[in-house]
């Protein structure tokens, strides 16, 4: 079969998070007769391992899991799945992989290295990514490096490209909660205006990212705020929920640290409490500079192309890097609706079977 068929069968069963009976049971189904060990590390994953006898192992990454979107692309194998669609590419990543495994099965004594493939969920919620590292399949495997690669609108459809260090941006979900007093807006001396509160915060969150250095990428944006019950009542609470994007382990520190010094000073001037709440996110995504090099110099004419600068967009491979030198590469699938949305589609069998060619390149590197 294939990797268009292979897209287009994944692509009929998206399915969310962990929970991935159809798609790791089809996934199983070309992985088994291929003569690997096929086995599964946590919930919704499935891995594939081939052993051609060497010291080290290298790995390759693709996501499983879709997003809960309903499908507006009018394709003849859209999802049968209502309200939920492969709006990420993550049916392509699966195909292409399962393509390698097959030329892995076919070149098996050429390798310079054993090879790990790894299908994991949960990349768009809870970061399957560090489960999977948790449970110690790279140490396990002796993998030396892996690789990922991802769709990516906007850039020419079939063409490669990535960059050494910063790729893409540490996540953080920021949850600001402001507590005040709600009292009837005939007595609002008497009240604590979590509403107001919440508007100052706002403003100088913004402010402080405002005053970082402009060669320094990052982003905070609040994309929702929730406050008040009654027009005619002074608001009791107030909840803003953002997300914070950067690179740096220190431009993170400091960001976190400057939020939550904003929440105590409007404590001290406003009488209402203030929770600011960072999550763990996902870390930044830095191709390992040394590995990135070798494998420019190595592929030659057949090199990423180079971006200049990196991206505010965050993905859990991440967190292989943590564990191991690795590097994520994009592959272009032109002018197409973006990422996410429903009207989501790609020319498959122009783009796919590019990235397989350029996967096998990099199973082949010595």
């Amino acid at each position: 079969m294939s990797v268009v068929e292979y897209r287009r069968q994944l692509h009929r069963i998206p399915e969310l998070d962990n929970q991935l009976p159809e798609t790791t049971a089809y996934v199983r189904s070309v992985l088994e007769p291929l003569g690997c060990k096929v086995f599964t590390p946590i919930t919704g994953s499935v891995c594939a391992w081939f052993d051609a006898g060497r010291h080290e192992s290298v790995a390759f990454r693709a996501d499983l899991d879709a997003l809960p979107v309903p499908e507006q692309t009018g394709l003849p194998y859209a999802s049968a799945h209502p309200g939920v669609m492969h709006a990420c590419g993550h049916d392509g990543h699966t195909a292409m992989v399962l393509a390698l495994a097959e030329y892995v099965a076919a070149h098996l004594s050429e390798l310079p290295r054993n090879v790990l493939l790894i299908f994991q969920p949960s990349e768009e919620t809870t970061g399957g990514a560090g489960k999977l590292c948790q449970a110690g399949v790279l140490e396990r495997y002796r993998v030396r490096h892996i690789f990922g690669l991802h769709l990516w609108p906007g850039l020419e459809q079939g063409v490669i490209a990535s960059r050494p260090g910063p790729l893409m941006a540490r996540s953080n979900e920021v949850t600001v909660t402001v507590e005040g007093r709600s009292v009837h807006m005939s007595r609002a001396s008497e009240g604590r205006d979590a509403l107001t509160a919440g508007i100052a915060y706002l403003q100088r969150a913004y402010a402080m990212m405002d005053s970082l250095p402009p060669a320094e990428p990052r982003v905070l944006r609040f994309g929702k705020m929730v406050s008040g019950t009654v027009r005619n009542a002074i608001s009791g609470r107030t909840v803003l929920e953002g997300s914070l994007r950067t690179y740096r382990e220190e431009t993170f520190r400091f960001c976190r640290r400057q939020l939550q010094d904003i929440g105590k000073a409007l404590e001290a001037e406003t009488g209402c409490t203030v929770t600011v709440h960072l999550s763990e996110g996902y870390p930044a995504v830095w191709n390992h500079e040394e590995l990135y090099a070798d494998v420019s110099a190595k592929l030659g004419a057949d090199a990423p192309l180079l971006l200049e600068a990196p991206m505010l967009a965050a993905e859990d491979f991440s967190f292989y890097q943590q564990y191991t030198p690795g590097v994520f590469f994009l592959l272009g699938v032109g002018d197409t609706p973006q990422l996410h949305a429903p009207e989501f589609a790609f020319d498959d069998e122009a783009v796919l079977p590019q990235g397989v060619a350029f996967l096998q390149k990099l199973l082949m590197l010595d």
